[in-house]
């Protein structure tokens, strides 16, 4: 009987133990069934190189307006020693430009107008006109066969304005160039089978000019 003890104390400590067993077995410690971490364990730290979210595009960002070609507007005047006549008509950032002494030396030039209202136009053999829209008025010169004449050509209002006439009169070939200015005064060159001559006036209501017992029309001049 005195040995029974130790028996009882070995069978309870077996039975703790199995309890043990099973309490770990029902609770666990790994993660839980959500995905969460274990009690005790540390989260995972963030991943690296994990693109930060940018912020919407500042007002600096958005596009500047588009800038406008000067107006569409015909110019005409005289060069400062008032021995020729300059006219240019410009049409959606397109120029066209005559310059005419009245006798024996014109050029035709043309090209672009800048948006801050310069321009550099050509035309043959080398003719050149720089000049800069400001206002109601051009400023600029005109280079032809080494020479250089300084001009400004203030807006025009019709009848004044740049014109032109290309036909065929008696078998000849006509040509004609004709500058109306704000006075009514007008600068022109006619060619006749390419040989200049003063221009006859024209008729700045109707556009028409009389060569040779002929009625010839001229048109004015747009880009």
């Amino acid at each position: 009987m005195k040995r029974s003890g130790p028996l009882y104390t070995l069978l309870a400590g077996l039975l703790l133990a199995l309890f043990m067993l099973s309490l770990n077995a029902t609770t666990g410690t790994g993660s839980s069934s959500y995905g969460g971490n274990a009690p005790g364990t540390t989260p995972p730290s963030p991943t690296k190189g994990t693109p930060k979210p940018t912020g919407s595009p500042s007002a600096s960002a958005s596009e500047s307006p588009s800038k406008k070609p000067p107006p569409n507007a015909d110019y005409a005047g005289r060069t400062d020693d008032n021995t020729s006549a300059v006219s240019l008509s410009l049409r959606d950032g397109k120029a066209i430009a005559y310059f005419c002494d009245g006798h024996n030396t014109e050029s035709w030039l043309k090209g672009d107008v800048e948006d801050d209202g310069s321009m550099r136009l050509t035309g043959k053999h080398g003719a050149k006109l720089n000049g800069q829209l400001t206002g109601k008025r051009i400023r600029g010169t005109v280079d032809i066969d080494k020479e250089t004449w300084k001009f400004t050509a203030a807006k025009a209002v019709k009848p004044s304005g740049l014109y032109r006439a290309t036909t065929e009169v008696r078998g000849a070939k006509l040509d004609g160039g004709w500058i109306v200015l704000a006075d009514g005064s007008q600068v022109g060159i006619l060619k006749r089978d390419g040989k200049p001559a003063k221009a006859p006036r024209l008729d700045p209501r109707t556009g028409t000019v009389r060569v040779d017992g002929d009625v010839v029309t001229a048109r004015p001049v747009t880009p």
